[in-house]
């Protein structure tokens, strides 16, 4: 089963991708982690990715794409969760001629809808485990009064530095004139499913499951 995970930026389609990958058996494909691992792996590919990021220049659709390829053609367990890619219709569509060509198909596509005040609010007051990645919030669920991440036990919580409303309402500007076309696109390919991305974190595993079990 391959999907995509489909957010405005602080959605927490990082949040249920790890759960998927620790309750489904699926691997998360992150395009960010993908460049990291290419680099450090000394391959043919990853001295393009090292090249291209030591210029300073943006990635290119194609390097991108041949990251995933390698993966798609390995151990694909419970299936693979696109994060952070497509973000456009041109990445859309080249991942769809990519999966055809590796003989995979793509099941769903799970839209986070958000409210953008709230989203805000929301990623305002976050901040992350160091360790693990674990989301915590001022408000709704405090980093533990020991200082210790109640998943891997680590004491260092960062925040991001872009993580404040100006720098939000850029990045969400951006999300809405880049990748929110792909809403309607994976709608008229009738894979596009729509989840309430500000409900509790439980109650969104939950949404995502129904989706997957049908």
């Amino acid at each position: 089963m391959n999907i995509i995970l489909l957010g405005p930026p602080g959605a927490g389609k990082g949040t249920q991708a790890r759960h998927l990958v620790e309750t489904w058996n699926m691997i998360q494909l992150s395009t960010g982690d993908m460049l990291r691992e290419a680099k450090s792996s000394g391959s043919e590919m990853g001295q393009r990715v090292a090249e291209v990021m030591a210029r300073g220049d943006l990635v290119t659709d194609e390097i991108v794409i041949g990251l995933i390829r390698e993966k798609l053609v390995g151990d694909n367990a419970g299936g693979f969760i696109f994060d952070g890619f497509p973000r456009t219709l041109a990445q859309a569509d080249a991942l769809g001629d990519l999966l055809h060509e590796v003989g995979e198909t793509l099941e769903a596509v799970v839209e986070m809808r958000v409210d953008d005040d709230a989203l805000v609010n929301r990623i305002t007051g976050r901040s992350t485990c160091a360790g693990c990645g674990e989301v915590c919030h001022d408000v709704t669920k405090p980093v533990p009064a020991d200082g210790k991440c109640t998943r891997c036990g680590n004491t260092e919580f960062t925040r991001r530095a872009d993580d404040n409303e100006d720098s939000l309402r850029q990045r969400l500007m951006e999300y809405y004139k880049k990748t929110s076309p792909l809403i309607g696109y994976y709608h008229a390919k009738g894979t596009l499913r729509s989840v309430d991305g500000l409900a509790a974190i439980e109650t969104v595993q939950t949404s995502i499951a129904k989706v997957l079990d049908n």
